[in-house]
């Protein structure tokens, strides 16, 4: 992790050089897809998964299994009864704080509903809101369990009325998907789980399988596979976005406690060695502090060799003069998570017009977002919070607009869209409307 002092100096440090879309393909990937699809190229070897899906269906999704994961599944869906056995494996504490965070997401995301419901609602019947019928979540699995990811994503479908919601996981080694992420899947009300993983995952939602039904709208985090993939089939489906790395800018001043804001550096450092954590501080005192303490807390951590991966490669304490700089600097990163930890936090809220989540308050902390503060965590990444929102009930609904053209309206606009016709050089536009505005037409 490094200290950079000076606004022209944190502000080269911060500027993206690279797309949200770009990926890194290390020497050792390059070699296990050209021994599996005779290519380096990971999106040529997507590419190649995605066509076998559609050829072969359910025949692929097996097979891609065991020669990508090593993986021989004996079955694709994962049935109620699994899923009510699963919850019944799961220690009652888990139990109790995924239903609380179930209960705040689905709060959080009924409020959201309602208010934007009404707004529709006062177009009148010239716009019509109807939910989509069917949505792919992904949940990253195999060798960790996200239970998180699916109550951030299931849920907000499931209360914007999405009636069919399909959640694809990687399974484990064993061939089993973990109880807590099952259990997860029961509490969001999601209608379908498939232990399916990676690239062909997406593919099945897609395109559809004997199995797996196709979708309209893909969502969910995964690896550079899984994102190639929903970049690829994105047209046939939606997608929610291309999620990269985690990433936070904390904003700091004389007021916040370095032992804390340490703290929260490293929980963004342990998610993975790409993860970037950022601190932009108006005290050199705090940034000192803030780096003794990283150093003191690391060892600490279980995933502490991750972390100290993600701080050698990212990690960034920033001293500048002013709040003002501090923020403006923010704004050009265009962080997933900003996190405000100085004084009158809410007179700055106006002056962010980059973030995908911002966290304020006397305690702000990115893991309550991650977990249950209400809104949805799958937020955007790599600098596309300058143009994207975050996951949110608008996802799933999609607006009809509603034209009613009487007498009265086509006399009024009807001659107007006749010399727009004509401009264009489209003559039987013209004539269509002519047509209905002679008197004498049977």
């Amino acid at each position: 992790m490094k200290i950079v002092s000076g606004y022209n100096d944190t502000k080269k440090l911060l500027s993206r050089e690279v797309s949200a879309g770009d990926y890194t393909v290390t020497e050792s990937l390059k070699k296990k897809l050209e021994k599996m699809f005779g290519t380096g190229d990971p999106e040529v070897a997507v590419g190649q998964i995605i066509a076998g899906v559609r050829k072969r269906g359910d025949a692929a999704l097996f097979d891609y299994s065991l020669k990508i994961d090593g993986i021989k599944l004996e079955s694709l869906e994962i049935s109620r009864e699994q899923i009510k056995k699963a919850r019944r494996k799961i220690d009652s504490r888990l139990m109790s704080a995924l239903k609380i965070a179930a209960d705040s997401i689905y709060s959080f995301h009924v409020l959201q509903r309602d208010a934007v419901m009404a707004g529709a609602g006062c177009m009148g019947e010239s716009t019509i809101a109807r939910p989509l019928g069917k949505v792919g979540v992904y949940a990253p699995g195999g060798t960790a369990s996200y239970p998180s990811t699916v109550l951030m994503t299931a849920i907000p479908a499931k209360v914007a009325g999405v009636r069919n919601v399909i959640l694809m996981t990687p399974p484990g080694s064993d061939g089993e998907v973990a109880p807590a992420v099952l259990a997860a899947a029961d509490f969001a009300r999601v209608d379908r789980v498939f232990r399916i993983g990676g690239a062909q995952a997406i593919a099945a939602l897609a395109f559809g399988t004997e199995t797996v039904p196709y979708v309209d709208k893909i969502c969910g985090p995964g690896n550079i596979f899984v994102m190639l993939a929903k970049k690829l089939v994105y047209g046939v489906v939606d997608i929610d976005g291309l999620q990269g790395p985690s990433e936070v800018v904390i904003i700091a001043d004389e007021k916040a406690r370095p032992k804390y804001l340490a703290a929260e550096i490293l929980a963004q450092a342990e998610h993975d060695a790409l993860a970037s954590s950022i601190m932009i501080t108006t005290s050199q005192r705090i940034a000192e502090e803030v780096m003794h303490m990283v150093v003191e807390q690391l060892p600490e951590i279980k995933r502490k060799d991750i972390a100290a991966e993600s701080l050698a490669n990212s990690g960034v304490i920033a001293v500048v003069e002013s709040i003002d700089q501090a923020i403006e600097l923010s704004n050009m990163y265009a962080p997933e998570h900003l996190c405000l930890d100085i004084k009158d936090t809410k007179a700055y809220i106006n002056r962010i017009t980059n973030a995908g989540c911002i966290f304020i308050g006397d305690e702000p902390t990115v893991v309550m977002g991650d977990y249950v503060a209400g809104p949805s965590h799958a937020l955007p990444t790599g600098g596309t919070a300058r143009f994207s929102s975050p996951l949110n009930i608008t996802d799933f609904i999609k607006y009809i607009n509603v034209v009613e053209i009487n007498e009265d309206k086509l006399r009024e606009l009807g001659p107007a869209a006749i010399t727009i016709a004509r401009a264009e050089g489209l003559e039987a536009h013209a004539q269509a409307v002519e047509k209905r505005l002679e008197k004498d037409c049977p």
